[in-house]
């Protein structure tokens, strides 16, 4: 059941960013859950970033390969030489007198040398055992997995916030709804009463009764614009964009229990699927190579190598170049470390311990949470059944008590109370639908099957009749202004 619109009395506050005006049409398609999912999964920021640490750990696993594959290294260089000799020996041999042919070519006493020289290596070499790299590449591989999990855990999580916050909008809609249809018909009844007081007809305590039931609707009505404005807020938030309007949850929505109706069936699926509890379980593995990586600190390692060295000069002394080249195998063995090794061994040991109770702990909070959404939705289910209910009765007492009061057998305070139960009857059963939806889907997430294929089934429910908002005074640029979250950043190519 839903609340036809209502106009309102009291002025809207400035700052209200959304006000309902289902009645006006724009041209423009509202948007259905379907299609904000799918912007929310193209431009959330916390998505794009999971997914950019993905690709980061893809290629730290990369990097860790490359140290077993062969490594080339070549290096040179070109140095001008300039030497100072001003020693002299005992039986230097005079130097002639200078003439053409000679003339600084001093062999004995001090004498200046310049000349130009320059090398080249060339070195390769390739791993033939290093369990230490070894075992850091199974570490990469492993940290992979868990990213995988987290990727995942980060997707169904914004599929949930996205789901949540359109419903939230909807739910706020409603609620407004109703707090405004509440305060125009208190409205209504503080007039009659200040007519029917001006004649002598009721005394002034039931007009300051229904003035002050008056100002808890307004009250009341304020507040769900609040909640309204903060609710459209967060979509935006999510998916970086803003909507005109959102198609409506239809009143026939299945409510149901989930599907199968075992509470079993659903912790079995947490603990199988839920891709919280995967990723813990990942890094009980990662910490466990962590353990052997320490461990292999203590073996010794391999390694063929190749090498090649080139030199030479323009010295007039000499003539020619040197040249020369290696190939064999080298080995290391940590014989004595200082105890690192060890130790490395012992923090790697409490390391895993650590990420086994991490993983227990995250595994039996799936489960309680399992568990409190079941008993949730299945609660909803009567829930919304037994409100639905109650707009009809309060509706019906409604009626009998404004008819009680024609006939002098019921005061002011008691239509007053009747108007404010029957109003909360409809603001409670809009909860309580809307609270089935998201638990329904929390619980999804909460078993790991949470996917867009669920989303769709949920969108299913809609029912293609808008839910319109306009934007306060200043107009659309103003609100793009103050609102804009900034670009998306750039990387670095």
């Amino acid at each position: 059941m839903r609340l036809a619109h209502w106009a309102v009395n009291a002025p809207l506050r400035p700052l209200l960013l959304a006000v309902l005006a289902a009645s006006v049409a724009l041209p423009a398609q509202a948007a259905d859950l379907v299609t904000i999912t799918r912007d929310a999964l193209g431009n959330n920021a916390s998505l794009n970033a999971a997914r950019a640490q993905y690709s980061g750990v893809e290629a730290a696993r990369d990097v860790a390969r490359g140290q077993l594959l062969p490594q080339v290294n070549a290096s040179g260089n070109v140095v001008h030489n300039r030497q100072y000799e001003s020693q002299t020996s005992a039986r230097a041999v005079p130097v002639p007198p200078t003439g053409a042919g000679n003339a600084g070519a001093g062999v004995g006493g001090g004498s200046d040398d310049n000349f130009n020289s320059g090398s080249l290596s060339l070195e390769a070499t390739q791993v033939l055992f290093n369990a230490v790299t070894r075992q850091e590449v199974t570490q990469a591989e492993r940290q992979i997995d868990q990213q995988v999990y987290l990727l995942a855990a980060t997707e169904q999580q914004l599929l949930i916030d996205v789901a949540s916050a359109y419903f939230d909008i909807l739910r706020a809609n409603e609620v407004l709804e109703a707090r405004q249809a509440q305060e125009r018909a208190i409205g209504r009844q503080l007039e009659q009463a200040s007519e029917q007081f001006e004649v002598g007809l009721i005394a002034i305590t039931e007009v300051e009764e229904a003035r002050a039931s008056f100002d808890q609707s307004r009250a009341d009505r304020i507040a769900a614009e609040s909640n309204l404005q903060v609710a459209f807020e967060v979509l935006e938030q999510l998916t970086g964009q803003r909507y005109a309007n959102i198609e409506s949850l239809g009143d026939s929505m299945p409510v149901a229990l989930p599907s199968p109706s075992t509470r079993d069936y659903w912790v079995e699926q947490a603990i199988q699927r839920n891709p919280q509890v995967l990723a813990q379980q990942a890094g009980i593995e990662i910490s466990r190579v962590g353990v052997d990586i320490a461990r292999a600190g203590q073996m010794p390692t391999f390694q063929a190598f190749a090498n090649y060295q080139y030199a030479d000069s323009d010295n007039d002394y000499l003539t020619g170049h040197d040249s020369s080249s290696q190939v064999g195998i080298s080995a290391n063995l940590p014989i004595y470390t200082g105890g690192s090794t060890s130790a490395r061994i012992r923090q790697g040991t409490y390391q895993l311990e650590s990420t086994q109770y991490e993983f227990e702990s995250q595994r039996r909070t799936t489960i309680q949470q399992v568990r409190s959404l079941y008993t949730q939705v299945s609660n909803n289910v009567e829930t919304v059944e037994a409100r639905q209910q109650a707009i009809v009765s309060t509706q019906s007492a409604l009626e009998a008590t404004r008819a009680g009061y024609e006939v002098g057998t019921r005061n002011i305070v008691d239509v007053l109370n009747a108007e404010q139960n029957y109003y909360n009857a409809i603001a409670n059963y809009a909860e309580s639908r809307y609270d089935y939806v998201v638990n329904l889907l929390s619980l999804r997430q909460q078993a790991g099957l949470l996917d867009v294929p669920a989303i769709e089934e949920v969108n299913g429910w809609l029912t293609g009749e808008d839910v319109t908002f306009t934007l306060p005074d200043g107009g659309e640029d103003d609100y793009q202004r103050g609102m804009n979250i900034g670009a998306p950043p750039t990387p670095d190519t």
